[in-house]
């Protein structure tokens, strides 16, 4: 019997690679699309696809819990703005989610919805389940090494990126002669990157690390071309993110661009 999966999509490439891969495996997959979320062309690396608003979390739940597949992954991210928008709070199952939490961190958000989606009888299974070969290891994988400049950069960007991480501000920190220049928060490593742009526009390390209690079902640092062209934009010297636990999508491709313009992406 083939075995099926329903992927709960949001934006960027990490569905496409879920979908790709999940399929090379045999995989049947049903898609949940959020509509100005989700990637339209999605639809043509899964086996169904079906598309509701951020606000429909009511019907969302009920297509999980009254449906065969019981297998259900979460991959890309919701945008930081559609969790402020107004209109979520018309679905009256997901306000009640909402309200009863300590505090509206992603993670608590995220949490509260895998729970009730398991409390029900699904299982959400982890994110990076199919995508090890994704997960680089430690070491340098562009040609440079980093000269003990860099390296005392990425030492202390690590310290600080895991310290506001502890705290779930963010997970990416953008340092330059061991002074922190950008700390980022609800707007995602790419805006972090071009804020530190605007103050430090040359020479900058770029650290990216997980949580101390990452939850691989919903939440994966993740990092893509977008990051290395942002990492061209202001003319940056290094990204170094945590060897094993962080997403790299178009892994030659982003070591290709980093080597054109003498950017060190380092595994750490």
């Amino acid at each position: 019997m083939q075995q099926e999966i329903v992927l709960i999509s949001g934006s960027g490439k990490f569905p496409f690679l879920f979908a790709q891969a999940a399929r090379q495996k045999g995989y049947y997959i049903a898609s949940v699309a959020i509509k100005n979320n989700t990637d339209s062309r999605l639809r043509k690396y899964v086996d169904e696809i079906r598309w509701f608003r951020i606000s429909d979390f009511k019907k969302i739940f009920e297509f999980l819990k009254n449906g065969s597949i019981k297998k259900v992954a979460m991959a890309g991210q919701i945008k930081p703005r559609t969790l402020f928008d107004k209109k979520i709070f018309q679905d009256e199952e997901l306000r009640k989610l909402i309200v009863d939490l300590k505090d509206r961190r992603a993670d608590s958000i995220f949490g509260a919805v895998a729970q009730k989606l398991e409390e029900n009888g699904l299982m959400v299974v982890d994110s990076t389940l199919f995508l090890e070969e994704h997960l680089p290891l430690k070491g340098i994988l562009t040609l440079e090494d980093p000269d003990q400049e860099i390296r005392d950069d990425i030492q202390f960007g690590f310290q600080m990126a895991k310290e506001i991480a502890r705290l779930d501000i963010g997970q990416t920190v953008v340092v330059k002669n061991k002074a922190v220049v950008a700390v980022e928060a609800f707007e995602g490593t790419d805006a972090t990157i071009r804020r530190a742009g605007f103050i430090a526009p040359r020479g900058c390390v770029v650290v990216k690390v997980s949580k101390p209690k990452q939850d691989k079902r919903f939440d994966i640092p993740v990092l893509g071309l977008r990051t290395i062209q942002n990492l061209i934009r202001i003319k940056a010297r290094c990204l170094a993110f945590e060897a094993g636990r962080t997403l790299l999508i178009d892994k030659e491709k982003c070591i290709d661009q980093a080597k054109r313009h003498h950017i060190i992406i380092a595994a750490v």
